[in-house]
């Protein structure tokens, strides 16, 4: 390492419409591990190439739970520590038992079974759309009401209720575009809120997600109740922002590409792969989210990271990375080479990926065969200040 390495305040600035600050693609070439200062505890290491951001996702040494040791200063975008541990904080063996409790309810198969459902739920949503006529809001008519409906449905959550839960979560994910207390306060809502569907179900035990983890923790002790809680919070947040707003980047990524979108018409067949290039190519993440922490001596890139640093990661630049992606930057429905990483890696790989990806296909397919002239009504206005990034609203006409 350097004695001069420069060390830069992060987050950077959010470009507009999904388009990423050169800063990380010259860091990516210059300066693959460099380092950082947070808004709140100090400064941590920034890992931009594809090679690099695996190791920190996968290997032991990086360690998500010692973020939430007690009095840890861990370099963050937020003021304050979370304290609650759920999933995402967690490492094996606590996130391997967790996750074995619900695994079963997003395997491949499970989520082909599901597929009849989504598409019965975006025939339904489309149908409404062309009745009301153009123009008409891609994020309220299709990529808000299908992954919320999917995941309403899995855990057993009332759908009327999404109103309530949805307003929460949007500030639930929040860096900078809600204050720190109504973060907080979103954060808590959403707690209660899943804690009485869980005394609730307790009374009247039902098919779903949320009575099985129940049953997990009366029956078998399998996890606590505190746990129950935030992995009930964590699937339905998880289970529909991210899908939710990952139909409105990709119909707005398409939209903006006559002649991708051209030949996915010409071939619907190219479907799958495209989504596969699509969440390769679009940055969902703001900026890079949770540190990991080294719990011993570690080299990336020819630095050495200390046991107790932290260590962001953007899979945003890793997906872009030269080394592993020819043309990185273009847009290639016929990429014969993809293992992108939009899903993370090692142990905390998302749990919801087939799902998401069958979500994806169904929405994104649907919506070009039904609507052949569909295009952009004006210009687009993205949600900013959150980890998630995503149009806040996608008018369309036809």
């Amino acid at each position: 390492m350097g004695v001069d390495m420069e060390t830069r305040a992060y987050p950077f600035a959010e470009l507009d419409h999904l388009q990423i600050n050169p800063v990380y693609f010259e860091l990516q070439r210059d300066e693959p591990v460099a380092r950082v200062r947070l808004p709140y505890g100090g400064e941590g290491w920034l890992a931009t190439r594809y090679e690099d951001v695996k190791t920190v996702l996968a290997d032991p040494r990086f360690s998500r739970a010692a973020v939430m040791e007690p009095g840890a200063d861990v370099p963050r975008t937020l003021p304050t520590m979370p304290t609650e541990t759920n999933i995402l904080s967690m490492d094996p063996p606590d996130h391997t038992r967790l996750r074995k409790l619900v695994a079963k309810g997003f395997t491949a198969r499970r989520t082909e079974q599901l597929r009849e459902r989504a598409q019965e739920i975006v025939d339904g949503l489309l149908d409404a759309m062309e009745e009301q006529g153009p123009p008409a809001d891609l994020v309220e008519a299709l990529a808000m009401p299908l992954p919320i409906t999917i995941i309403c449905e899995m855990l057993g959550v009332p759908f009327d209720d999404r109103g309530q839960f949805r307003a929460w979560s949007e500030a639930a994910v929040a860096i900078t575009a809600f204050t720190h207390e109504e973060i907080l306060k979103a954060n808590e809502a959403l707690r209660g809120y899943i804690g009485e569907l869980v005394a609730r179900k307790r009374a009247e035990p039902t098919d779903d997600m949320l009575s099985v983890l129940i049953a997990a923790r009366d029956n078998d002790d399998r996890l606590s109740e505190e746990e129950l809680v935030s992995f009930g919070v964590t699937l339905l947040v998880a289970g529909h922002e991210t899908t939710a707003n990952q139909i409105g980047n990709f119909a707005f990524q398409l939209l903006r590409m006559p002649d991708r979108l051209a030949e996915l018409r010409a071939d619907p067949s190219l479907v799958p792969a495209a989504i596969e290039e699509l969440l390769r190519f679009t940055a969902l993440g703001g900026s890079a989210g949770f540190p990991r922490i080294a719990t011993a001596e570690v080299e990336l890139s020819g630095v050495t990271i200390k046991p107790g640093e932290a260590v962001f990661v953007n899979n945003v630049t890793a997906n872009r990375d030269p080394e592993v992606f020819a043309n990185p930057h273009e847009v290639d429905f016929h990429r014969e080479h993809n293992p992108h990483i939009m899903f993370g890696h090692g142990a905390h790989h998302c749990i919801g990926a087939p799902l998401a990806r069958m979500e994806l296909q169904v929405a994104i397919g649907t919506l070009l065969e039904r609507f052949p002239s569909l295009e952009l009504d004006g210009d687009v206005t993205f949600k900013k200040g959150r980890l998630i990034r995503g149009p806040q609203a996608l008018p369309v006409r036809w």
